[in-house]
């Protein structure tokens, strides 16, 4: 079966500067990605490359086996067979729900129009406001109208451009979740551009991370958290610190919490080309450090009261700060002190000198 969509060492350019530099991935049949990363990336830019909304410098990009885009020739947007869901949805206020479902199947018989409008309005749980306009929506409502609408003519690719940026966290996060089930129903294959790793979380089975027009690490959520590739997907992925740790005379790694291996913290991970005479730095994540009688002794500093946790700064008996993440039912004031160890399923190791550009 052909891949829905296929990048090769595609670069696009704004005069003489590459702003998407050598970018290459692969979708699978019914596959949901995310491109993640933060403002400036390129993330945009590939997507409204992969549109047809922006010319390709070098490489080409394929949607269904089909090249669509190389050095010198682009195909027009609306011959790629795609659909798109734009930032600000891009509904026609002065046509009913139902017409703007009707837009892309127009050359459809009215019956099948009708009928095709009728299940995806069930689809999305919305069956009675096909005669409803635009500015009578909510806003999550208007996102899954324009949602539907993109999914209407049945897309080899469905585009989706940051579609919830303007709604509050808790909202952004349930329709992420929503919009992945309705992409299963329909068994459409898509592609999501955000700059929020929750949302990216919920809705993809793999992200691409995107730093300088590049992509990082192209992964599995739990990959991306886990196993990142490099220091920029570490320290971009999730929340932590950098800790020393040294290689010892024996060969053994420590850290101010003591020897690391072998003390069940998991098999380590080194990073590229790293050198055994380097000093070393591992990302410790606030769930790795766990409260246990004999540990560091460790000093509350700062806390942050989320409801159903509380994460805490922690000062070590260095001065090094680490986070610690806890139930919110075990407050911990200020000035407090407790005695904390690690423990670690997987210890990722970076030299410590190793920039993140």
């Amino acid at each position: 079966m052909l891949s829905p969509l296929e990048l090769q060492q595609v670069q696009v350019a704004y005069g003489e500067t590459a702003v998407v530099q050598g970018v290459s991935l692969v979708l699978a049949p019914g596959e949901i990605s995310c491109l993640l990363g933060p403002s400036g990336c390129g993330k945009t830019t590939l997507l409204r490359a992969i549109a047809g909304f922006e010319p390709v410098r070098r490489g080409h990009i394929l949607i269904s086996g089909q090249k669509v885009s190389l050095p010198g020739h682009t195909l027009a947007p609306e011959r790629r067979g795609i659909g798109m869901v734009f930032q600000d949805f891009a509904l026609f206020p002065h046509l009913s729900v139902a017409r703007n479902i009707e837009f892309g199947i127009a050359h459809l018989p009215l019956p099948q129009r009708r009928e095709r409008v009728d299940e995806l309005l069930r689809l999305v749980a919305l069956p009675n406001i096909g005669d409803c306009y635009p500015h009578q929506l909510s806003g999550g409502q208007q996102q899954r109208v324009a949602l539907i609408r993109a999914l209407a003519p049945k897309p080899a690719l469905l585009l989706l451009d940051e579609p919830f940026s303007s709604m509050d966290v808790d909202l952004r996060e349930n329709l992420a979740r929503e919009v992945r089930q309705i992409l299963r129903s329909e068994q459409t294959s898509a592609l999501l551009v955000t700059h929020d790793q929750n949302e990216a979380f919920a809705m993809a089975d793999r992200i691409a991370v995107m730093h300088q027009g590049r992509i990082r690490q192209w992964d599995s959520a739990y990959n991306l958290y886990h196993k990142p590739a490099d220091r920029f997907v570490a320290g971009f992925i999730g929340q932590g610190v950098w800790l020393p740790v040294l290689r010892g005379t024996d060969q053994r790694l420590y850290s101010e919490f003591g020897p690391l291996l072998p003390d069940g913290t998991g098999t380590p991970q080194f990073a590229a080309g790293i050198a055994s005479e380097q000093e070393l730095e591992m990302l410790l994540r606030p769930d790795d450090v766990v409260r246990q009688q004999g540990g560091l002794p460790a000093e509350v500093v700062e806390r942050s009261f989320r409801g159903a946790d509380i994460l805490y700064r922690l000062r070590l008996p260095s001065g090094t700060h680490i986070l610690y993440i806890t139930k919110g039912h075990n407050d911990l004031p200020l000035g407090a002190t407790l005695p904390v160890a690690i423990k670690m399923n997987e210890l990722v190791l970076f030299n410590s000198e190793e920039g993140e550009g």
